[in-house]
């Protein structure tokens, strides 16, 4: 029978993946973050055709539930494929700069975050500029990614925050548990159910959330620059404070006070 790690194992796997991802070379970085955001866009639009498909005839509700079954998957080829999401490379790289003894790595932080955030962004963009072509989605689909993105930027900045909070909480809880399985399978299952409960919520992961703002202003929706960037700016905040502060930072603590139990 496997026996589940015990939370230091867990936070010394996420040491070992935190090294790998910041010794990266930045061919590597750029080529891997490129990839993860076109990638993701699989999802929106996975949500998009299956909205319009199932709303007509079901209502909202069920379309809004099988949206969400949908957008699941995009989770699921980013975690099985390996590459670099914004907020997916909060913890696992945290414990690495904690665990080294003489460097907070605060310069491969900065690099890793800052061009995982550009490419995951400029990758995003060019494919959705793509599948905006006249013709290329389903009908009805345009509609309801014009209604995806109406949705993000009109929303009260406190609820966006709110939930950029529980979207950051969510993505970095899947990089903790990742660390604590061994089997694709089960990082398949974790992927997917992440990503349907991020959906069902519409909480709010930063890439995800502006490649659905974006998708909308190719798609001919009223959205000016600077809406994209004041939606942008507080779901980041939000993502960086559930991300770093409910998720990092409080297993590094329970890391710390295992270490001073045992010593």
């Amino acid at each position: 029978m496997t026996v589940a790690p015990d939370p230091a194992e867990i936070f010394d796997r996420a040491v070992e993946e935190g090294e790998r991802r910041l010794d990266q070379s930045l061919l590597e970085l750029v080529a891997t973050s490129f990839i993860a955001g076109f990638t993701v866009v699989f999802g929106v639009v996975a949500l998009g055709i299956v909205e319009a498909l199932v709303e007509p005839r079901y209502g909202h509700g069920a379309a809004k539930l099988a949206g969400s079954l949908a957008f699941g998957v995009a989770l699921v080829f980013l975690v099985v494929g390996r590459t670099e999401l914004f907020n997916e490379n909060f913890f696992d790289p945290v414990a690495k700069a904690v665990a080294a003894d003489d460097s907070w790595l605060v310069g491969p932080l900065v690099r890793l975050w800052t061009v995982t955030f550009a490419l995951n962004f400029v990758g995003g963009s060019l494919f959705v500029a793509v599948l905006s072509v006249e013709g290329a989605l389903p009908t009805g689909t345009p509609d309801a990614l014009v209604g995806f993105a109406h949705e993000f930027v009109h929303r009260r900045t406190q609820a966006e925050f709110v939930k950029g909070i529980v979207g950051g909480t969510l993505v970095t809880l899947l990089s903790y548990l990742l660390e604590a399985v061994d089997s694709v399978g089960s990082r398949i299952a974790l992927a997917y159910v992440v990503g349907v409960l991020l959906t069902l919520g519409v909480f709010d992961h930063v890439i995800v959330t502006m490649l659905h703002v974006v998708f909308g202003m190719f798609l001919g929706a009223s959205i000016g620059l600077g809406e994209l960037a004041v939606t942008t700016a507080v779901v980041t905040a939000g993502n960086l404070v559930g991300g770093l502060g409910l998720v990092t930072l409080t297993h590094v603590a329970q890391w710390k006070g295992a270490r001073e139990s045992d010593g």
